[in-house]
């Protein structure tokens, strides 16, 4: 593991534990360099799931990908990393169980529907960009269904 200050390889475990349900490692790691403590976390990959595109088309599915895009959403809300963190493993658990491809929209909805349990405003933000809203009334509507 890299150092974040000097670039060094070597760095040396301090400390380890479980966190997330099990489900995450977290080290505590010091360089054998320059001394700086870092940490690092380890989790289990969800094996080759793959992502149906709308196009037909397949990618590898991408964790920091959708991560980002939740962040944009949930900026300068009252949401945690750590709920986003546990949201998005609750998904990835869904997508990964037996699957090895899971289609776009799938992901779309589902985190659509996950965002909208976690918090309005970040829902409506991620829906006005995943839905692509031509004009103010298809927005009204989909405020009128959050009210509901």
């Amino acid at each position: 593991m890299q150092c974040p200050k000097c670039k060094n390889s070597e760095s040396k475990v301090v400390d380890s534990r479980v966190s997330e349900q099990g489900k995450v490692i977290r080290r505590r790691r010091e360089c054998e360099k320059c001394g700086r403590r870092f940490t690092t976390f380890e989790r289990s990959e969800i094996g080759n799931l793959t992502v149906k595109k709308k196009d037909g088309t397949f990618e590898p599915y991408s964790r920091t990908k959708l991560e980002n895009g939740v962040l944009i959403a949930c900026g300068k809300r009252p949401v945690t990393q750590v709920q986003i963190d546990e949201m998005i493993n609750t998904l990835e658990e869904k997508w990964g169980a037996n699957k090895k491809a899971v289609v776009s929209q799938t992901i779309g909805n589902d985190l659509m529907e996950a965002l909208r349990k976690l918090d309005h405003i970040a829902y409506i933000r991620f829906a006005s960009v995943y839905r692509s809203f031509k004009d103010v009334d298809e927005f009204k509507e989909e405020l009128g269904k959050l009210l509901k």
